[in-house]
């Protein structure tokens, strides 16, 4: 697909709730980026996103904003049901979106989307925010300027404990939700392991209910193996009472460790552990990131780009689709 010939891209919200506030905000800090269109059956909350964006509408009406050809972009901030149809129906009127994580409740309807977007040209990005974190992105900076050495294998862990009537949320419904924790956090983990690791090609593990009275899981172990053997063992968790986001990233010769992201997660950390020629206690270098999140906006950023420059998103498509065959695979076991 060509680069946009236009200088500003408007943009449709659909979905007015935290994320789509976050969304919004994102955006105005973008230039040449505007919103246009607040989609939301709740007219409160359309007002409240529309209220960030000088001249943005409000509108009930999803279709509304997809008949609008000053609308390129469609932002889907939605439960997890309705983040593939609403992505399918402004893929086939030819707007670019951009999906919240995990882009759909199966592999089958991003594949129905994949297909769309073939035909239309469009771009479309699954929103995996985390691998734009400030301690994530140096992370890969130092992976790929080879601090590490080959990669071996990496841990990571992520959970919260829920709330007071957890288990009647729309998470808890297999229905709305596609399946519990797995899906909710789990699939940023797997998105991250994908990103440092590739392709899995051996996957083991299970999902349980231990604590929360729900039709879904609470807690998912991974096992998950590339074809050259590296390994990520994962687990994600909403009775982990105490906020926790932790990923450690072995190599031959050192060990990243990040903790935190920043809020109820604790201030977002990395620690560089380098092995030194004669082994024993590595040298450490550590990293705080004590600011704001700033992952919304530069993954907005990126986006933006993405379109400008007519090039695939990553993640797009593929990787949605990846890390969704890896939740059927635990489900099914």
């Amino acid at each position: 697909m060509k680069p946009s010939p236009s200088p500003q891209l408007q943009f449709a919200q659909v979905g007015c709730g935290l994320i789509g506030r976050k969304r919004a905000a994102a955006l105005a800090g973008i230039p040449g980026a505007a919103l246009r269109y607040a989609c939301d059956p709740d007219a409160q909350r359309a007002a409240q996103v529309a209220a960030l964006a000088p001249g943005c509408r409000t509108t009930a009406d999803f279709q509304e904003a997809l008949r609008d050809p000053e609308v390129r972009v469609v932002i889907i901030s939605t439960l997890h049901a309705m983040l593939a149809p609403m992505a399918l129906a402004a893929v086939q009127a030819g707007r670019h979106v951009l999906v919240e994580k995990p882009g759909a409740l199966n592999a089958g309807e991003l594949r129905e989307v994949r297909a769309a977007a073939e035909k239309t040209g469009v771009r479309v990005r699954i929103s995996y925010n985390h691998r734009y974190h400030p301690a994530l992105r140096q992370a890969r900076e130092l992976v790929d300027a080879g601090a590490l050495g080959p990669l071996m294998f990496l841990r990571g862990r992520y959970g919260h404990g829920g709330r007071k009537g957890y288990e009647r949320e729309w998470r808890a419904d297999p229905r709305l939700s596609g399946g519990g924790e797995l899906i909710d956090q789990g699939v940023h983990l797997i998105d991250l392991a994908g990103w440092f690791l590739g392709d899995f090609t051996t996957v083991a593990g299970h999902a349980a209910t231990y604590f929360w009275d729900m039709k879904v899981d609470d807690n998912a172990f991974l096992s998950l193996r590339t074809a050259a053997g590296q390994t990520a063992w994962l687990h994600a968790s909403c009775t982990e009472w105490k906020n926790l986001f932790s990923l450690e990233i072995y190599g031959r010769n050192g060990k990243i460790a990040i903790d935190g992201l920043g809020g109820s997660y604790g201030v977002e950390k990395l620690v560089l552990h380098r092995m030194l020629p004669e082994m024993g206690p590595p040298e450490t270098t550590a990293w705080e990131y004590p600011g704001q999140d700033d992952s919304w906006l530069r993954e907005m950023q990126e986006f933006v780009e993405d379109i400008r420059l007519g090039r695939e998103p990553a993640p797009g498509l593929r990787e949605g689709i990846r890390t969704l065959k890896i939740v059927e695979e635990i489900y099914n076991l």
